[in-house]
Protein backbone atom coordinates (compact mmCIF):
# COMPACT_ATOMS: atom_id res chain seq x y z
CA UNK A 1 0.00 0.00 0.00
CA UNK A 2 3.06 2.40 0.72
CA UNK A 3 4.78 1.80 -2.48
CA UNK A 4 1.79 2.18 -4.31
CA UNK A 5 1.11 5.53 -2.54
CA UNK A 6 4.63 6.67 -3.12
CA UNK A 7 4.90 5.73 -6.59
CA UNK A 8 1.74 8.01 -7.37
CA UNK A 9 2.88 10.97 -5.82
CA UNK A 10 5.24 10.99 -2.80
CA UNK A 11 3.26 14.12 -0.87
CA UNK A 12 -0.43 12.33 -1.18
CA UNK A 13 0.79 9.96 1.76
CA UNK A 14 0.70 12.88 3.67
CA UNK A 15 -2.39 14.53 2.92
CA UNK A 16 -3.85 11.57 3.32
CA UNK A 17 -2.74 10.34 6.96
CA UNK A 18 -3.81 13.68 7.59
CA UNK A 19 -7.50 13.09 6.13
CA UNK A 20 -7.73 10.04 8.39
CA UNK A 21 -6.82 11.73 11.70
CA UNK A 22 -9.41 14.54 10.58
CA UNK A 23 -12.18 11.49 10.34
CA UNK A 24 -10.96 9.70 13.43
CA UNK A 25 -11.33 12.95 15.30
CA UNK A 26 -15.27 13.50 14.06
CA UNK A 27 -15.87 10.17 14.68
CA UNK A 28 -15.13 10.52 18.02
CA UNK A 29 -16.80 13.17 19.08
CA UNK A 30 -14.38 14.41 21.66
CA UNK A 31 -11.86 17.54 22.33
CA UNK A 32 -9.48 15.01 23.29
CA UNK A 33 -9.44 13.27 19.63
CA UNK A 34 -9.47 17.15 18.00
CA UNK A 35 -6.54 17.73 19.84
CA UNK A 36 -4.69 14.73 18.75
CA UNK A 37 -6.02 15.10 15.32
CA UNK A 38 -4.22 18.90 15.58
CA UNK A 39 -1.11 17.23 16.68
CA UNK A 40 -0.82 14.73 14.39
CA UNK A 41 -1.62 16.79 11.27
CA UNK A 42 0.75 19.31 12.33
CA UNK A 43 3.72 16.44 13.24
CA UNK A 44 2.60 15.23 9.40
CA UNK A 45 2.32 18.55 8.13
CA UNK A 46 6.24 19.48 9.24
CA UNK A 47 8.11 16.39 7.78
CA UNK A 48 5.91 16.67 4.81
CA UNK A 49 7.05 19.88 4.49
CA UNK A 50 11.25 18.82 5.24
CA UNK A 51 10.70 15.66 2.53
CA UNK A 52 9.38 18.14 -0.19
CA UNK A 53 11.84 21.22 0.88
CA UNK A 54 14.46 18.27 0.44
CA UNK A 55 13.38 17.19 -3.01
CA UNK A 56 13.12 20.64 -4.48
CA UNK A 57 16.59 21.28 -3.79
CA UNK A 58 17.56 17.91 -4.78
CA UNK A 59 15.98 18.72 -8.58
CA UNK A 60 17.24 22.20 -8.43
CA UNK A 61 20.77 21.48 -7.58
CA UNK A 62 21.85 18.00 -9.14
CA UNK A 63 23.42 19.03 -12.51
CA UNK A 64 22.20 17.11 -15.75
CA UNK A 65 24.71 14.36 -16.50
CA UNK A 66 25.83 13.00 -19.95
CA UNK A 67 25.59 9.12 -20.19
CA UNK A 68 28.67 8.24 -21.26
CA UNK A 69 30.61 10.92 -18.71
CA UNK A 70 28.11 10.26 -15.58
CA UNK A 71 30.25 9.73 -12.69
CA UNK A 72 29.21 6.58 -10.51
CA UNK A 73 26.48 7.76 -8.13
CA UNK A 74 23.75 9.87 -7.83
CA UNK A 75 23.03 11.62 -10.98
CA UNK A 76 20.32 13.63 -12.80
CA UNK A 77 19.81 11.96 -16.75
CA UNK A 78 17.74 13.59 -19.05
CA UNK A 79 16.59 11.69 -22.84
CA UNK A 80 14.40 10.11 -24.76
CA UNK A 81 12.59 6.97 -23.48
CA UNK A 82 13.25 4.10 -25.64
CA UNK A 83 11.97 -0.08 -24.73
CA UNK A 84 14.45 -2.62 -24.04
CA UNK A 85 15.32 -4.29 -27.56
CA UNK A 86 13.07 -7.70 -28.26
CA UNK A 87 11.01 -6.47 -25.18
CA UNK A 88 7.65 -4.74 -26.25
CA UNK A 89 5.69 -3.93 -23.45
CA UNK A 90 1.68 -3.46 -23.59
CA UNK A 91 -0.60 -1.26 -20.82
CA UNK A 92 -2.83 -3.43 -19.34
CA UNK A 93 -5.98 -1.98 -19.91
CA UNK A 94 -5.85 -0.02 -23.00
CA UNK A 95 -3.05 -2.21 -24.41
CA UNK A 96 -0.92 -0.21 -26.36
CA UNK A 97 2.72 0.21 -26.32
CA UNK A 98 4.48 1.59 -23.66
CA UNK A 99 7.40 1.98 -21.77
CA UNK A 100 5.97 1.66 -17.93
CA UNK A 101 2.59 1.38 -16.75
CA UNK A 102 0.37 1.18 -13.74
CA UNK A 103 -3.36 0.58 -13.63
CA UNK A 104 -6.23 0.51 -10.49
CA UNK A 105 -9.56 -1.33 -11.12
CA UNK A 106 -12.09 -0.10 -9.19
CA UNK A 107 -15.61 -1.12 -7.94
CA UNK A 108 -18.47 1.30 -6.98
CA UNK A 109 -20.20 0.33 -3.76
CA UNK A 110 -23.55 0.02 -3.68
CA UNK A 111 -25.79 1.77 -1.93
CA UNK A 112 -22.73 4.00 -0.87
CA UNK A 113 -21.81 7.86 -1.20
CA UNK A 114 -21.34 8.79 -4.79
CA UNK A 115 -17.01 8.92 -4.20
CA UNK A 116 -17.04 5.45 -2.58
CA UNK A 117 -15.18 2.98 -4.56
CA UNK A 118 -13.16 0.25 -3.49
CA UNK A 119 -10.23 -0.92 -5.81
CA UNK A 120 -10.48 -5.29 -6.77
CA UNK A 121 -7.35 -5.15 -8.89
CA UNK A 122 -3.89 -2.87 -9.08
CA UNK A 123 -0.83 -3.90 -10.47
CA UNK A 124 2.35 -2.07 -12.68
CA UNK A 125 4.76 -3.01 -15.54
CA UNK A 126 8.24 -4.65 -14.02
CA UNK A 127 10.30 -4.40 -17.23
CA UNK A 128 13.27 -2.08 -17.37
CA UNK A 129 13.46 0.41 -20.28
CA UNK A 130 16.22 2.67 -21.94
CA UNK A 131 16.79 6.16 -21.55
CA UNK A 132 18.92 7.66 -24.51
CA UNK A 133 20.86 11.10 -25.29
CA UNK A 134 23.42 12.34 -27.66
CA UNK A 135 26.33 10.60 -25.76
CA UNK A 136 24.65 6.65 -25.27
CA UNK A 137 22.02 4.62 -23.58
CA UNK A 138 21.37 3.46 -19.81
CA UNK A 139 18.82 1.18 -18.58
CA UNK A 140 16.41 2.24 -16.57
CA UNK A 141 15.27 0.13 -13.57
CA UNK A 142 12.36 1.26 -12.51
CA UNK A 143 11.56 -0.70 -9.18
CA UNK A 144 10.64 1.54 -6.52
CA UNK A 145 10.63 4.86 -8.45
CA UNK A 146 8.54 7.72 -7.53
CA UNK A 147 7.26 7.86 -11.27
CA UNK A 148 5.43 10.90 -12.28
CA UNK A 149 3.66 11.02 -15.72
CA UNK A 150 1.70 13.58 -17.20
CA UNK A 151 -0.27 10.39 -18.92
CA UNK A 152 -3.22 9.31 -16.88
CA UNK A 153 -6.43 8.09 -18.11
CA UNK A 154 -9.24 7.76 -16.10
CA UNK A 155 -13.15 5.85 -17.52
CA UNK A 156 -16.07 4.17 -16.11
CA UNK A 157 -18.28 1.48 -17.59
CA UNK A 158 -21.11 0.86 -15.78
CA UNK A 159 -20.56 0.10 -11.71
CA UNK A 160 -16.55 0.21 -12.64
CA UNK A 161 -13.99 2.71 -12.56
CA UNK A 162 -10.54 1.92 -15.05
CA UNK A 163 -7.07 4.10 -14.28
CA UNK A 164 -4.16 3.93 -16.11
CA UNK A 165 -1.10 5.57 -15.94
CA UNK A 166 2.02 5.26 -18.71
CA UNK A 167 4.83 6.49 -19.92
CA UNK A 168 5.54 6.63 -23.90
CA UNK A 169 8.39 5.67 -26.29
CA UNK A 170 9.81 8.62 -27.27
CA UNK A 171 8.88 10.55 -24.26
CA UNK A 172 11.50 13.31 -22.82
CA UNK A 173 12.18 11.48 -19.31
CA UNK A 174 14.03 13.10 -16.30
CA UNK A 175 15.68 10.56 -14.19
CA UNK A 176 17.24 11.49 -10.91
CA UNK A 177 18.82 8.03 -9.56
CA UNK A 178 22.19 6.24 -8.41
CA UNK A 179 24.20 5.25 -11.99
CA UNK A 180 26.71 2.56 -12.51
CA UNK A 181 28.62 1.17 -15.02
CA UNK A 182 29.09 -2.27 -16.04
CA UNK A 183 32.25 -2.95 -18.16
CA UNK A 184 32.50 -6.64 -19.02
CA UNK A 185 36.11 -6.15 -19.60
CA UNK A 186 36.78 -4.05 -16.17
CA UNK A 187 34.77 -7.43 -14.23
CA UNK A 188 36.69 -9.89 -15.66
CA UNK A 189 38.68 -12.10 -13.95
CA UNK A 190 41.18 -14.22 -15.69
CA UNK A 191 42.01 -16.66 -12.60
CA UNK A 192 38.37 -17.17 -11.17
CA UNK A 193 37.36 -17.67 -15.15
CA UNK A 194 40.79 -20.30 -15.67
CA UNK A 195 39.73 -22.25 -12.56
CA UNK A 196 36.35 -22.84 -13.36
CA UNK A 197 37.07 -23.56 -16.78
CA UNK A 198 39.66 -26.39 -15.56
CA UNK A 199 37.17 -27.49 -13.04
CA UNK A 200 34.54 -27.97 -16.10
CA UNK A 201 36.56 -30.19 -18.08
CA UNK A 202 37.73 -32.34 -14.74
CA UNK A 203 34.10 -32.66 -14.27
CA UNK A 204 34.02 -34.99 -17.96
CA UNK A 205 37.10 -36.15 -17.63
CA UNK A 206 36.90 -38.58 -20.77
CA UNK A 207 37.07 -35.60 -22.84
CA UNK A 208 39.58 -34.25 -21.00
CA UNK A 209 41.87 -37.70 -21.37
CA UNK A 210 41.03 -37.73 -24.98
CA UNK A 211 42.53 -34.47 -25.22
CA UNK A 212 45.39 -34.11 -23.63
CA UNK A 213 46.53 -37.43 -22.62
CA UNK A 214 49.33 -38.38 -24.33
CA UNK A 215 50.54 -41.29 -23.78
CA UNK A 216 47.26 -43.07 -23.05
CA UNK A 217 48.04 -44.33 -19.73
CA UNK A 218 44.74 -43.49 -18.18
CA UNK A 219 46.46 -40.59 -16.12
CA UNK A 220 47.42 -37.21 -17.05
CA UNK A 221 50.85 -36.40 -15.57
CA UNK A 222 52.70 -32.92 -15.16
CA UNK A 223 53.21 -31.94 -18.16
CA UNK A 224 49.67 -33.56 -19.80
CA UNK A 225 47.92 -31.31 -17.15
CA UNK A 226 50.36 -27.99 -17.50
CA UNK A 227 49.51 -28.37 -21.63
CA UNK A 228 45.53 -28.45 -20.31
CA UNK A 229 46.42 -25.12 -17.89
CA UNK A 230 48.08 -23.72 -20.94
CA UNK A 231 44.55 -24.41 -23.11
CA UNK A 232 42.41 -23.06 -20.53
CA UNK A 233 44.94 -20.22 -20.64
CA UNK A 234 44.28 -19.49 -24.07
CA UNK A 235 40.39 -20.20 -24.50
CA UNK A 236 40.33 -17.69 -21.15
CA UNK A 237 42.26 -14.70 -23.16
CA UNK A 238 40.24 -15.06 -25.79
CA UNK A 239 37.20 -14.74 -23.68
CA UNK A 240 38.98 -11.64 -22.12
CA UNK A 241 39.30 -10.28 -25.99
CA UNK A 242 35.26 -11.03 -26.82
CA UNK A 243 34.87 -9.04 -23.18
CA UNK A 244 36.85 -6.34 -24.49
CA UNK A 245 34.75 -6.09 -27.37
CA UNK A 246 31.43 -5.70 -25.73
CA UNK A 247 30.07 -2.15 -24.87
CA UNK A 248 29.53 -1.07 -21.39
CA UNK A 249 26.53 -1.23 -19.73
CA UNK A 250 24.93 1.36 -17.83
CA UNK A 251 21.89 1.13 -15.38
CA UNK A 252 20.49 3.95 -13.30
CA UNK A 253 18.31 2.31 -10.15
CA UNK A 254 17.00 2.77 -6.38
CA UNK A 255 19.51 4.34 -4.80
CA UNK A 256 20.54 2.29 -1.37
CA UNK A 257 20.72 5.38 1.00
CA UNK A 258 17.14 6.25 0.12
CA UNK A 259 17.53 9.43 -1.94
CA UNK A 260 14.91 11.03 -4.12
CA UNK A 261 14.37 8.08 -7.01
CA UNK A 262 12.44 9.60 -9.44
CA UNK A 263 11.19 9.21 -13.23
CA UNK A 264 9.07 11.61 -15.09
CA UNK A 265 8.03 12.76 -18.07
CA UNK A 266 7.69 16.08 -17.57
CA UNK A 267 10.23 18.84 -17.19
CA UNK A 268 12.68 19.85 -14.20
CA UNK A 269 10.48 22.85 -14.01
CA UNK A 270 7.27 21.61 -13.85
CA UNK A 271 8.56 19.25 -11.01
CA UNK A 272 9.85 22.01 -9.04
CA UNK A 273 6.67 23.75 -9.26
CA UNK A 274 4.96 20.60 -7.84
CA UNK A 275 7.14 20.34 -5.16
CA UNK A 276 6.72 24.18 -4.42
CA UNK A 277 3.11 23.85 -4.31
CA UNK A 278 3.50 20.74 -1.60
CA UNK A 279 5.87 23.15 0.19
CA UNK A 280 3.81 25.46 0.89
CA UNK A 281 0.50 23.40 0.98
CA UNK A 282 2.36 21.78 4.11
CA UNK A 283 3.84 24.34 5.54
CA UNK A 284 0.20 26.16 5.40
CA UNK A 285 -1.09 23.24 7.08
CA UNK A 286 1.48 22.87 10.02
CA UNK A 287 0.52 26.86 10.71
CA UNK A 288 -3.29 26.12 10.81
CA UNK A 289 -2.95 22.73 12.80
CA UNK A 290 -0.99 24.51 15.36
CA UNK A 291 -3.75 27.30 15.71
CA UNK A 292 -6.01 24.83 15.80
CA UNK A 293 -4.03 23.37 18.99
CA UNK A 294 -4.28 26.74 20.51
CA UNK A 295 -7.86 27.42 20.29
CA UNK A 296 -8.72 23.96 21.43
CA UNK A 297 -6.81 23.96 24.21
CA UNK A 298 -8.28 27.60 25.05
CA UNK A 299 -12.07 26.40 24.82
CA UNK A 300 -13.51 24.20 27.41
Amino acid sequence: MWAAMRREYTQLTGVAAQLISVAAASTSHSRLGWLLAAGVIALIALFSWRAAVKNLRVIRDTPTSKVASAAQGYVELMGRGKPMPNTPVLSQLRHLPCLWFRYKIEQHKQGERRNEWRTIESGESRESFLLQDESGECVIDADYAEINTRYRECWREGNMRYTEWTLLEHDELYVLGAFRTHSMAAEFNSNTELNALLASWKRDLPDLHRRFDLNNDGELDMDEWMLARKAAQREVAKQFRTAQAQPDIHIIRQPADGKLFLISNRTPAELSRRYQYWSALHLALFFASLYALAWLQQTH
